[in-house]
């Protein structure tokens, strides 16, 4: 069959077309976002945890209606922007005595999930109001997770969706655009590490790092039906060495071209930042590479 185009991975060929205009006529009265639904229904086009790719899909819909090769009916209302409104986390009160011990005299530590849970506003909170970057929403496949010593959060770890495009990891691992756009849910990107200000223990950052790697395939396996081969971020060099990364084996991939994600001037506008790698699977090239 002919492809027209592809869409996230996905081939649309001349009959996908026909069928989604079949779609549209027959359901006149339908939203964009209603007819999409419709679509992954009858695609089956869902998520590894069996979630409905359904912004994915409307994604394609509308990029199929600017090209004329469907017509979608009208916008029935437009979404507020939640990056151009976003409401900062509320502020917590915490304990804030300062942690200044070894680190075995921590105890055992706990890595708690709050991602829909009541905790998840205080992980908000204290990555709003302590970390250099702030909170954002991540967007996609995410963990959020509090490092707590019994009741009292000493660090916390964010983890999202990797982007789809980034050059150092990309030469590391050596898979094709087809591999990385088939492959690409098995990588998980830390999004943000922070050991709050009011604790100063020895080597624990890279501790802590350990420990999350150990779970950090097997929690996202149980939340989104898959596993992760390979984790990545960013270490910006102007603020930090990076130190506690490598001290847990993290490895150096390269730098970033300082464009960003959406770049149209292909000229740096922002810090070139470390890329770092960790290797969570001793077949990830091979895995990574195979197109199904």
């Amino acid at each position: 069959m002919d492809v027209v185009c592809v869409y996230r991975g996905r081939r649309v060929t001349e009959s996908d077309l026909g069928q989604i205009r079949d779609l549209i006529a027959g359901n006149p009265q339908a939203s964009r976002r209603s007819l999409s639904k419709k679509l992954c229904e009858a695609w089956q086009w869902q998520q590894p945890n069996g979630v409905p790719r359904d912004m994915v899909c409307r994604g394609l819909m509308l990029d199929l209606h600017r090209q004329g090769l469907i017509e979608l009916p009208p916008l029935r209302r437009r979404p507020p922007n939640p990056l151009a409104r976003r409401v900062r986390p509320e502020p917590v009160s915490i304990e804030r005595t300062p942690v200044r011990c070894a680190l075995e005299e921590l105890g055992t530590l706990a890595f708690v999930p709050v991602r829909r849970t009541d905790r998840e506003r205080v992980f908000n909170a204290l990555l709003d109001a302590h970390h250099y970057l702030g909170y954002t929403q991540p967007v996609g496949e995410h963990l959020k997770y509090l490092v707590c010593a019994g009741e009292r959060p000493l660090a916390l770890f964010a983890w999202s969706s990797a982007p789809r495009h980034l050059d150092p990891r990309d030469r590391f691992i050596g898979w094709s655009a087809a591999a990385r756009r088939a492959n690409i849910r098995f990588v998980a990107y830390n999004t943000r590490f922070l050991i709050l200000p009011w604790i100063a223990v020895e080597h624990l950052a890279s501790h802590l790092l350990g420990a999350m790697m150990r779970r950090l395939s097997a929690d996202w396996q149980r939340l989104y039906g898959h596993p992760i081969y390979f984790a990545e971020t960013f270490v910006d060099p102007t603020h930090f060495a990076g130190t506690c990364y490598r001290a847990a084996n993290w490895i150096r991939l390269g730098r970033t071209t300082g464009r960003g994600k959406d770049d149209q001037t292909h000229h740096a506008t922002r810090s070139l930042k470390e890329v770092l790698g960790y290797v969570l699977h001793p077949r990830f090239r091979q895995l990574l590479s195979e197109v199904r």
